[in-house]
């Protein structure tokens, strides 16, 4: 039993250890970091524009649906059913400056720069009739009861 534990307790700790878990919690604090200065964006500009032509608060762009709504003093509905466009719109804009913001400043300049990379040297990859070739080998190889892993003599 202690044997099954350390191998999932191992593991656990090589994955852990990669460098994709390291990278991906970079990244989520990176984008909490500029989640905030996105919305603070929203907030500070994009919301006074369109607050030129109606209220600052895109919060508190509604529409009531049914009956007659009516709200206490904290604001919240006490009566009938609304529906509060202004927050969608809100979140909406936030989306697009933040994947504007990440395309333009992030993707663009690594694909271009990954463009003037020279490209790396890749290996050819193997046709169907060589990939053939090598199992008919290793087969032949193995009734044998040679090594398959051994090059198999030219002809």
């Amino acid at each position: 039993m202690s044997e099954k534990k350390t191998g999932v307790l191992g593991g656990f700790k090589a994955f852990l250890m990669r460098g994709n878990v390291i990278d991906l919690a970079v990244a989520v604090v990176i984008g909490a970091a500029f989640t905030n200065i996105v919305n603070s964006v929203v907030k500070g500009v994009i919301n006074p524009v369109v607050g030129a032509f109606g209220t600052k608060d895109l919060e508190r762009y509604a529409s009531c649906i049914k009956g007659p709504c009516a709200r206490n003093a904290a604001g919240e509905v006490t009566k009938g059913v609304v529906i509060q466009w202004g927050s969608v719109l809100s979140a909406s804009l936030t989306f697009l400056i933040t994947a504007a913001v990440v395309y333009f400043l992030m993707l663009l300049p690594m694909k271009r720069w990954q463009e003037r990379k020279p490209p790396a040297e890749a290996e050819k990859p193997a046709t169907e009739v060589e990939l053939l070739t090598e199992i008919r080998d290793a087969l032949v190889a193995a009734r044998r009861g040679e090594d398959p892993g051994a090059v198999p003599a030219q002809r």
